[in-house]
């Protein structure tokens, strides 16, 4: 059984003029990857692996996670191959895992993410928001075996606020 848990980079600042690999989170942002954090932690695996897109508003969004979870910082792996909005780049990048892992936490970005998840989970996400959490299952020994799984979870900001 292989468990893959995807998380939308938080809300981006484009107010520098900055390259996109380059734009930090905005205010709300880091609010709401807070706020998704501290309420995904009763859904996480025992143990995982964490790993980001290169791009600072992903890795940002990681490290706050990280914080959230209490797991070490140093140990989140960063993936130049993870900056991509190409769902089958994704796919390639998370089939290519190492068995070793039941569990890999993943932060990036879209249209990579809502279409990776349309294509692999058995429920239909319109868009995945930033900060987005979108927890699957699947039902394979292998990562490069991953076939139709299921979605377990879903986390969103704008869910969370309504409850509140």
């Amino acid at each position: 059984m292989k468990n893959l848990i995807l998380i939308r980079h938080a809300k981006s600042s484009w107010e520098a003029p900055l390259r996109d690999i380059d734009r930090p989170l905005e205010q709300r942002g880091i609010m709401d990857a807070h706020l998704v954090a501290t309420n995904c932690v009763k859904y996480m695996p025992s143990t995982f692996v964490v790993w980001s897109s290169i791009a600072k508003r992903a890795s940002e969004t990681a490290l706050i996670f990280a914080q959230n979870i209490l797991y070490p910082i140093e140990s989140i792996v960063f993936k130049e191959e993870l900056y991509t909005f190409d769902e089958s780049q994704l796919e390639k990048v998370i089939k290519s895992c190492s068995n070793i892992f039941e569990n890999v936490i993943l932060f990036g970005h879209n249209e990579a993410i809502t279409n990776f998840v349309n294509k692999f989970g058995d429920v239909y996400i319109d868009n995945v928001p930033t900060s987005g959490f979108v927890s699957l299952e699947f039902e394979a020994d292998n990562w490069d075996a991953i076939k139709k799984g299921k979605t377990k979870k879903l986390i969103f900001p704008k869910k969370l606020k309504k409850s509140e």
